[in-house]
């Protein structure tokens, strides 16, 4: 729990704010993080005077601001959450054999920031700056499983909110919450032949210090393949948990 409730409430609408793919009304705000209304105008408002925050009184709703696009993109510019997972990502890939991948969310997609290919297999579509439908990737799932429950349902209100890829996967708000719990209940979120048919992927949610899920670490695998799929996982979780310890969580 944070000893500074006022800047852990700021983060939580930024983080929300950065999840959306549109801005939204003060009221989805307040729904997402939890906030009463005074709350939330009251922070907002401090957001704007600072630039992390606009609001676009026409249509009565609230977007980043051009102070979160420069913490963005000097976070880019570091890159600190590739150059911590690229050596467990790679000692990943070498014990299991099988191409793996670290990817974060961005609104409803999420963005690859890290793959290591294994050594004799093909291409996969998770190359670096590709974006998918989180709730369809693997590692889209292990980051959606580890936040708040209204903050998913923030992002996917309604039927419109899901898209489909090859034919396969939830398409409604009821579908992607079975498909979340029973990520929860194993520990870990699968996919297979959801992204692309034939292959399949494993993945664990790499945490912050405050429980938060920063990305999803995962392994691809053929589907015709013999493989030990409880192994595999205990492996992505491993690497997964040992990646959150060097984040603080």
């Amino acid at each position: 729990m944070s000893q500074v409730p006022a800047a852990s409430r700021t983060l939580r609408v930024l983080r929300f704010l950065a999840s959306q793919p549109d801005p939204v009304p003060l009221d989805r705000i307040m729904r997402a993080c939890d906030l009463p209304r005074s709350t939330a105008y009251h922070l907002v408002n401090t957001m704007i005077d600072e630039g992390f925050v606009v609001h676009l009184a026409d249509d009565r709703r609230y977007g980043l601001g051009v102070a979160a696009f420069e913490v963005g993109t000097g976070y880019a510019r570091q890159e600190p959450l590739g150059r911590i997972a690229r050596r467990p990502l790679a000692a990943l890939v070498d014990r299991t054999g099988h191409g793996g991948h670290l990817a974060v969310l961005h609104g409803r997609d999420v963005l690859y920031v890290l793959e290591e290919r294994a050594p004799g297999r093909p291409p996969l579509v998770t190359d670096v700056g590709v974006r998918l439908p989180a709730h369809l990737t693997a590692s889209g799932r292990a980051i959606l499983m580890s936040l708040p429950a209204s903050q998913v349902r923030a992002l996917y209100p309604d039927r419109a909110s899901f898209v489909d890829r090859v034919g396969t996967g939830p398409t409604s708000p009821s579908a992607l919450r079975t498909v979340l719990s029973e990520a929860r209940q194993r520990g870990h979120a699968v996919e297979d032949g959801e992204v692309s048919p034939g292959l399949a992927s494993v993945a664990a949610p790499v945490l912050d210090h405050n429980q938060h899920p920063v990305a999803g670490v995962a392994v691809t695998f053929p589907v015709d393949e013999d493989v030990d799929r409880e192994r595999l996982a205990s492996a992505v979780r491993a690497t997964a948990q040992s990646l959150t310890r060097r984040l603080g969580g």
